[in-house]
């Protein structure tokens, strides 16, 4: 079923505002679009009847368009996430219960005014990452039908590329919000471990799960994290988002920005699923990245452990008990994957721990002087047949890139890069530290601007691009005096876990002066009579620069300085009133040059 729609979130908001459409009017159009789907796409197991959308429909009428961020906007839930009132069923009818309130997220979106449609289709107890896996249908993609949806969070992905919903929720312990986005020429953010409430979601891993978004863009994505990222009291595993991840991060990123990629690929044969990625990668550097092999041996060695180490003991915590009493309520492919799980010692949970500990101080150590790594989403597409032939041989196929993620606490997006010759969406990944998520998404939005694909409906990405400069959990320092690399000071900036990103020079704006002491420069910003000055760019952690600030002594302190190529970045600038005393060096255009002229 071809149909043209566009239902981003500045779209319908537009329209809302304009009076051309309704949300009570919208919503019953996109329900029955919805069961007029569902025959062959199985994308929902509960579409919300009329009844039951009545009351949110009401509340939303008491609203005008512009008192809420999410007005009508129709989204659409994996039903392992709790709605109040409807079955959460988790893709196992004996499993079902009556959900008595909503997940915290749920509540969240509906108090920002968004609408949910219905409880969508998954691989049961979100074991899986092919759709396949559910008695309520097997979700086959949305462009080829000889394709899966990927999974877990099948009808999710679908809801969006079908055009039921503006966004939907998943969950993602293996790559089950990445795979679909992928499969489907969608995004799929996967945020931090802990960012969004996993409140009233049935676990699949609970120490490892994350509530996902599919949107069509990644500015959809960033918009919704930034309203949802809220430290929820009722989740024991939610975290506090730092203030270098709001909104106000999101961006464009600046040239220079290092991106890792893995120095050995796997494409299991797919000519074209490598020439895609390729491409993303040529992509990123016309966008100004630089490119930096990364040795790829500790993420994929962390990765086995999902499913060959103690973690499936966990995945056992939620189904076990069913499948001890009532085996045959429990999919045989599901039992065959978690049939080691009762035999899962408290040794071997250790030894799986102190594993893991070892490829995170690894993993970690490489991504230090990275802003993110891409990847492939998986190796390449598995079909509907493959999946019947070798179940679980073909499913593990589309982990091969997703399941370290969040074992080594990452955050990650995926984004679409194009399409095979056959029409199938491919897409990539982009995934870096933990508390990133706002950066990522701005490199995804970038990718999708400078490669403006079709989104799902037919329409593009719109000319609104962000105009500040994207930030993640470091900041770029500009330094002068003795801070620069192998002077006195320098070490302050190391202890901080501090890296050199670049020698350069001011712009032509600058007088350079030794303070009274003579053990300090004070760069002073002019009018006239300014030269280049000498300094360098060096990184620290966001998290390091409020000791770094108050270890600084007067007269000088951190403000903004602007750099020969017109950026402006924060580093040290001298009061004036801390110049008496002082003298002009600005002859020598720097430094570490009037030091070494002094012998």
């Amino acid at each position: 079923m071809t149909q043209t729609f566009d239902l981003r979130l500045d779209t319908l908001a537009k329209r809302y505002r304009s009076g051309e459409i309704t949300p009570r009017a919208l919503i019953m159009q996109l329900r029955e679009r919805a069961m007029a789907l569902n025959p062959e796409f199985h994308l929902f197991i509960h579409i919300l009847n009329e009844a039951e959308l009545e009351p949110h429909l009401s509340a939303l009428e008491q609203h005008q368009p512009e008192d809420l961020p999410l007005y009508g906007i129709p989204f659409a839930i994996k039903d392992n996430i709790d709605l109040a009132g409807v079955p959460t069923t988790a893709a196992c009818p004996a499993f079902a219960y009556m959900a008595g309130q909503d997940a915290t997220l749920v509540r969240q979106l509906i108090a920002l005014g968004a609408i949910p449609l219905g409880k969508t289709n998954l691989d049961q107890f979100a074991t899986g990452l092919n759709g396949t896996r559910s008695p309520y249908g097997a979700c086959r993609n949305s462009v080829h039908p000889e394709y899966p949806s990927g999974g877990s969070s099948a009808g999710s992905s679908l809801a969006v590329a079908l055009g039921v919903a503006s966004f939907s929720l998943g969950t993602d312990t293996a790559g089950s919000g990445r795979v679909p986005a992928s499969l489907n020429n969608l995004v799929g953010l996967k945020a931090t471990k802990g960012l969004i409430s996993t409140a009233g979601v049935v676990p699949a891993c609970r120490t490892l799960d994350c509530v996902t978004f599919f949107t069509a863009t990644a500015a959809e994505a960033s918009t919704l994290l930034a309203l949802t990222a809220i430290q929820d009291p009722d989740d024991d595993y939610s975290r506090h988002n730092p203030l270098w991840n709001s909104k106000q991060a999101f961006g464009v990123p600046q040239a220079g920005f290092r991106f890792g990629v893995p120095d050995k690929l796997e494409f299991l044969g797919c000519a074209e699923s490598e020439a895609l990625f390729y491409h993303a990668k040529a992509q990123l550097e016309a966008l100004g990245g630089i490119p930096v092999a990364l040795d790829f041996t500790p993420f994929l060695a962390a990765a086995k452990l999902l499913y060959e180490g103690p973690w499936v003991a966990e995945r056992y915590h939620v189904a076990g008990h069913l499948i001890e009493q009532q085996p045959d309520a429990v999919l045989s492919v599901i039992r065959d994957v978690l049939q080691k799980a009762p035999t899962t010692d408290a040794v071997s949970a250790f030894d799986g721990l102190y594993r893991l500990q070892s490829y995170k101080r690894q993993c970690d150590a490489l991504l230090d002087a990275l802003d993110c790594v891409l990847t492939p989403t998986y190796p390449r597409p598995v079909t509907l047949a493959e999946l019947r032939d070798e179940p679980v041989k073909r499913n593990s196929d589309l982990g091969y890139y997703t399941n370290f993620m969040n074992l080594l606490d990452y955050a990650a997006v995926a984004v679409p890069v194009g399409f095979m010759s056959n029409g199938l969406p491919s897409g990539v990944t982009l995934f870096g530290r933990a508390f990133t998520d706002q950066y990522l998404l701005s490199v995804a939005d970038a990718l999708q601007r400078v490669n403006p694909l079709r989104l799902p409906g037919g329409t593009t990405i719109g000319a609104d691009a962000p105009t500040h400069a994207a930030v993640n959990d470091r900041v770029n320092v500009v330094v002068c005096g003795a801070h620069l690399d192998g002077l006195a000071l320098n070490y302050q900036l190391r202890q901080r876990q501090g890296h050199l990103v670049e020698a350069t020079l001011s712009a032509p704006a600058y007088r350079l002066y030794a303070l009274a002491d003579g053990k300090r420069p004070g760069m002073v910003r002019v009018s006239e009579g300014g030269r280049a000055i000498a300094v360098e760019v060096w990184s620290l952690p966001s998290s390091e620069l409020g000791s770094f600030l108050a270890g600084i002594p007067a007269p000088l302190g951190l403000g903004k300085v602007e750099l020969e190529e017109g950026q402006w970045l924060t580093g040290f600038i001298c009061e004036n009133n801390g110049l008496e005393g002082a003298t002009d060096i600005t002859e020598y255009g720097g430094w570490r040059a009037w030091l070494a002229s002094r012998g």
